[in-house]
């Protein structure tokens, strides 16, 4: 599962997803990509899922790159907790992902492979994806 090294800081606040993605909505380095067309948390457990999915569709033919890192931490309390004492740990990762950020690519196959194996990495994704080609 994916996780940072380390942080600055252990918890982090919330925040807001609003608008589009600016950064990484472009294809850099395959050929085909999946890209999201709606904001979400992405879990690490999400991500891995989706990669597992298109190296095992993918075999030896093609390479794929994944675009998305969780970065933020996610903290819960623990059950039957009282009010009050302060925030919980963190228990998972997640990604932001705002709609039109590329989640994954694959380079080095046909189309008709790319298509099959982003279908079902995209069947793995909390979210309405799409299948893209570079321009």
């Amino acid at each position: 599962m994916l996780s940072p090294k380390r942080t600055r800081f252990r918890k982090q606040h919330r925040g807001r997803m609003k608008g589009i993605s600016y950064r990484g909505n472009q294809i850099c380095f395959g050929k085909y990509a999946l890209q999201a067309l709606e904001p979400v948390w992405m879990t690490s457990r999400q991500i891995e899922a989706g990669r597992r999915a298109m190296t095992k569709n993918v075999r030896r033919g093609g390479k794929v790159w994944v675009r998305v890192f969780p970065d933020k931490p996610v903290t819960l309390r623990t059950a039957e907790t009282r009010m009050g004492s302060g925030k919980g740990d963190p228990k998972y990762w997640v990604a932001v992902v705002k709609p039109g950020r590329i989640l994954y690519e694959i380079g080095g196959v046909t189309e008709h492979i790319a298509r099959r194996a982003i279908s079902i990495a995209a069947a793995k994704m909390p979210i309405r994806t799409q299948f893209v080609l570079s321009g």
